[in-house]
C-alpha cells in the first residue's frame, strides 16, 4: 500500500513538473537520481529494473548522422517501468517485428534488490544483430545480475544506414553507432554510483556484432578510462567471410571511411545530407542492411580493430574471448537453402577456397549423408570464427590477460524462427550460449540449468577478478561435460594458419 501510495505521489508530481527532492525518495529504491533527472523503476523482493534512460539526445533532424548530443536534463520524475525501444530497423533473423523509432538512444539497468556493502561491478551488454537489427531491451539481465550482485546495463546504439552511414564531408562517417556506445559508456560513468554499482569497475561485454563492438571500443582511445574489462562473444576482432566476387577471397566486416563515404553518395537519390535528413525512416531503411560496417579512420574508430590487435595498440586490460563450436550452421542454411549433393561439394570449395580447394576437401571429407552443407558450415565455422577468436587470444594475450572458451553444448534447442532441417543437427550454433546468460523462455534440460549457473557465475567473476576461474587456455562449455578444449587441433588451427 505505501509503495503505491508513493508511485502515485511521484506520477503527481511528474505532471505539475515538481522535482522529488530525494535519490532514494521512498527508501526501497525504486526511486533514483541520475545527472539528468529523476527516475522511478520496478522493485520487487529480488531485483530493480530501470527502461527506456535516455543516454543521448534523440538522433533526429540536424542530429541524424551526428556524434551523439547531450540529454535535455528532464523536471519531475520519469517513468522507468518500460524497457527502451527497438531502434529503427527491418524485420530480421530472432527480430521478427521491425521498427522505425529513431528516438532509441536510451538504455535500462538491472541491479539485486537492497543496497550492496560496497559498491557492485557493472556489466554492460552490447547485442548483436549484424550491426543492422536487434536491441538491449531483448535481453532479460534479472538473473544475471541477482546471482552475480552485479549490476547489468543493456543498451542501444543505432543501426545500419542510421548507425553506419557516410557521406563525403560528413563528420563521423560510418561510426555513429560506436560512438553512441561511447556515449552510453560515459552515461555509466556518471550515474553508476546512483544505482550502487562502481565505476571503476565496468566490463563490456557482447556477442556477434555486440562482441565485434568490444574490439572496437578496444581499439578506439576515445573509449580510454570507460571500462576495466572485455569479453568477446563470438565476434573475434579479425572474423571474415567469403566475398564471393572472387573464389578464395575473404574479407574483414571494418571498412576504410572513404569507401563508406563512397557507397553514401546517391543514396535515396539525394544530392546532399539536408536532403537525406529530410528522407522519412521508411524509405531509409530500404537501403539499411547495405550500411553494416563500422569505419575507421574516424574520430572514434582511427585505426582497423585488425592492425589495432595486431600491433598491440588496444586498451590492455583482462579479456575473455569466446566462440561456440558450430558457429556457421546458423548461416549456411541462409546462403544454401537447397541441400548440396556430396556431388557439387568440389565445386562449392572452390567458389569459396578457389586454389585452396583440393586442400580443404582433404581436411574436410564428406560424410556420406547425402547433403555437404554440414561439411561447408565446419570448414567456415573453423576459418572465419575459430581460428580468428584464437588469433584474438594470442595477439590479446601478448600485452594482457586473456582467457578463452568455447560453447559447445549441441542440444540447445533453435530459438531462431522458421529454421529448416539441417543435416547432422545444428549443434552449437551461433549464438547458442545467449539462453545460458540471460532469460529467452528457451527450454533448458537440468544439465543445462546447471551449465548455465556456471557460466553466470563465470561472466560475474571474471567481472570482479578478470579471472573466469578456469587454468585451460580455451575450457570447453557443454552440460555434463566442462573442462579444457583441445581447441586449436579441434579447429584445424594450424592447416588455416598455413593457407
Amino acid at each position: 500500500m505505501a509503495r503505491k501510495l508513493t508511485a502515485a505521489l511521484a506520477a503527481a508530481m511528474t505532471l505539475v513538473g515538481i522535482a522529488v527532492p530525494a535519490a532514494h525518495a521512498d527508501g526501497d529504491g525504486h526511486v533514483v537520481r541520475t545527472d539528468k533527472g529523476v527516475l522511478s523503476g520496478t522493485v520487487t523482493g529480488t531485483y530493480r529494473t530501470f527502461g527506456n534512460i535516455p543516454f543521448a539526445a534523440a538522433p533526429v533532424g540536424e542530429n541524424r548522422w551526428r556524434d551523439p548530443q547531450p540529454v535535455t536534463p528532464w523536471q519531475g520524475v520519469r517513468d522507468a517501468t518500460k524497457p527502451a525501444p527497438m531502434c529503427a530497423q527491418n524485420a530480421d533473423l530472432g527480430q521478427p517485428a521491425g521498427s522505425e523509432t529513431e528516438d532509441c538512444l536510451h538504455l535500462n539497468v538491472t541491479t539485486p534488490a537492497g543496497q550492496a556493502r560496497k559498491p557492485r561491478p557493472v556489466m554492460v551488454w552490447i547485442h548483436g544483430g549484424s550491426f543492422t537489427s536487434g536491441s538491449g531491451s531483448m535481453y532479460d539481465a534479472r538473473a544475471f545480475a541477482t546471482k552475480n550482485d552485479v549490476v547489468v546495463v543493456t543498451i542501444n546504439y543505432r543501426l545500419g544506414v542510421f548507425g553506419y552511414f557516410g557521406y563525403p564531408g560528413l563528420r563521423g562517417s560510418g561510426a555513429f553507432g560506436i560512438a553512441d556506445q561511447q556515449a552510453a559508456l560515459k552515461w555509466v560513468q556518471r550515474n553508476a554510483r546512483a544505482f550502487g554499482g562502481d565505476a571503476r569497475n565496468v566490463t563490456i561485454f557482447g556477442e556477434s556484432a555486440g562482441g565485434l563492438s568490444v574490439c572496437a571500443q578496444l581499439a578506439s582511445p576515445r573509449a580510454g578510462g570507460l571500462f576495466a574489462k572485455a569479453i568477446i562473444q563470438s565476434g573475434p576482432c579479425g572474423v571474415d567471410a567469403p566475398s564471393f566476387a572472387k573464389p578464395g577471397e575473404f574479407v574483414h566486416l571494418w571498412k576504410p571511411r572513404a569507401e563508406v563515404e563512397k557507397q553514401g553518395v546517391g543514396t535515396a537519390g539525394c544530392a546532399d545530407i539536408a536532403c537525406l535528413r529530410a528522407q522519412p525512416v521508411s524509405k531509409l531503411l530500404t537501403v539499411h542492411a547495405q550500411f553494416s560496417s563500422p569505419a575507421y579512420d574516424t574520430a572514434v574508430l582511427p585505426i582497423d580493430p585488425v592492425v589495432a590487435q595486431k600491433t598491440g595498440r588496444m586498451h590492455h586490460v583482462p579479456t575473455l574471448v569466446g566462440s561456440t563450436h558450430d558457429e556457421m550452421t546458423l548461416f549456411v542454411p541462409m546462403i544454401y537453402p537447397r541441400p548440396v549433393p556430396e556431388s557439387s561439394y568440389q565445386e562449392q570449395l572452390v567458389a569459396l577456397f578457389g586454389e585452396h580447394a583440393d586442400e580443404v576437401a582433404a581436411e574436410y571429407p564428406v560424410n556420406g549423408n547425402g547433403d555437404a552443407r554440414d561439411e561447408i558450415a565446419r570448414t567456415l565455422t573453423d576459418k572465419s570464427w575459430s581460428c580468428t577468436s584464437q588469433t584474438t587470444r594470442d595477439e590479446l594475450g601478448r600485452h594482457a590477460r586473456v582467457s578463452g572458451y568455447e560453447f559447445a553444448d549441441r542440444n540447445v534447442p533453435v530459438f531462431f524462427p522458421g529454421m529448416p532441417p539441417f543435416p547432422g543437427g545444428y549443434g552449437a550454433f551461433h549464438a547458442s550460449e545467449l539462453p545460458l546468460l540471460f532469460d529467452f523462455g528457451v527450454p533448458l534440460t537440468p544439465g543445462q540449468r546447471e551449465l548455465s549457473d556456471y557460466m553466470i557465475a563465470a561472466w560475474g567473476r571474471f567481472a570482479r577478478t578478470g579471472d573466469p576461474g578456469w587454468r585451460a587456455d580455451v575450457q570447453s562449455l557443454a552440460a555434463g561435460a566442462i573442462g579444457p578444449a583441445d581447441f586449436v587441433k579441434d579447429h584445424k588451427c594450424g592447416f588455416w594458419g598455413q593457407l
